[in-house]
C-alpha cells in the first residue's frame, strides 16, 4: 500500500499511540497494529483495528486523566 501524503511504502508495525476521547482524557493504546510509512512515519489504522479502539476508548473511566491499555490482538 501506498502513503496518501509521500506515495511512500506503507509497512505493518506494533506501536503505542495516545488518543484524547475529551478534554480531560487521554488514553494511551499499546501493541497497537498500524500500517506507517517508511519515509514520512505517516501512520494509519486498518478499519477493524478502529472500530477495536472506538470500543475500548468508549470503555474508558472518563473521569481519569491518563489510562493505558493494552491492544492484546
Amino acid at each position: 500500500m501506498k502513503c496518501h501524503v509521500c506515495g511512500g511504502e506503507m509497512h505493518a508495525i506494533v506501536t503505542d499511540l495516545p488518543f484524547k476521547p475529551s478534554q480531560k482524557t487521554i488514553v494511551i493504546l499499546k501493541e497497537l497494529p498500524v500500517l506507517q510509512c517508511e519515509r514520512c512515519s505517516e501512520y494509519l489504522l486498518e478499519d477493524r483495528v478502529m472500530e477495536r479502539v472506538e470500543t475500548m476508548i468508549g470503555k474508558v473511566d472518563k473521569g481519569a486523566e491518563l489510562e493505558i491499555v493494552r491492544y492484546a490482538a
